[in-house]
């Protein structure tokens, strides 16, 4: 019986420098490599999480957008999570720098929207809880302010949850500061 001898691992002579050592960067851990897989498959689970508008302004090769596609139609848990490690396998044999990059910035685009929508209801909700002194802080910050139109609107949402109707001021003091703040 005649055995085959499989080398594995042996480095090639021009992996050694002039002193004979490996050379490092060349060396990469296993645990190492399998963080770096884990991070692409987290990588691939935030991208899902996008809307697929919004998933289409990062450029992705052709078959990770229908992994992420057909991963978006999964519904049972099984199916769902080998879809996510065969991203994760397509994921490790991209640069997924400029993907993390993308995904960061959409990321934080929605994270500032969010904080301007949040600041818009705080001035709201001040101008209807304080009155003329809100109003008063809200022009000094944004001197081109309709003084006159936002206490009318003021008065008329006032009346309105006394009298238990919609808030529909409430929504235009919000539609009148979005413009104001843009």
């Amino acid at each position: 019986m005649v055995k085959k001898i499989i080398q594995t691992d042996v480095p090639d002579d021009n992996e050694f420098d002039d002193s004979g050592e490996l050379y490092a960067d060349e060396l990469i851990s296993k645990s190492q490599r399998k963080r770096d897989a884990e991070a692409a498959q987290q990588l691939g689970k935030d991208l899902l999480t996008l809307a697929p508008d919004a998933l289409q302004t990062i450029e992705l090769p052709e078959n990770l957008v229908k992994a992420l596609d057909d991963a978006r139609r999964i519904r049972k848990h099984g199916a769902l999570k080998r879809q996510l490690q065969y991203i994760g396998k397509l994921m490790r044999h991209i640069d997924i720098e400029p993907i993390q990059e993308e995904f960061l910035k959409l990321k934080n685009h929605y994270g500032q929207d969010i904080k301007e929508l949040h600041r818009l209801e705080n001035w709201r909700d001040r101008l209807l809880a304080q009155g003329d002194k809100a109003l008063e802080n809200l022009v000094n910050e944004a001197p081109n302010a309709d003084r006159q139109h936002l206490r009318q609107l003021i008065r008329q949402s006032a009346k309105e949850t006394k009298l238990n109707k919609p808030p529909k001021s409430a929504r235009e003091i919000f539609k009148y500061l979005k413009t104001l703040f843009e």
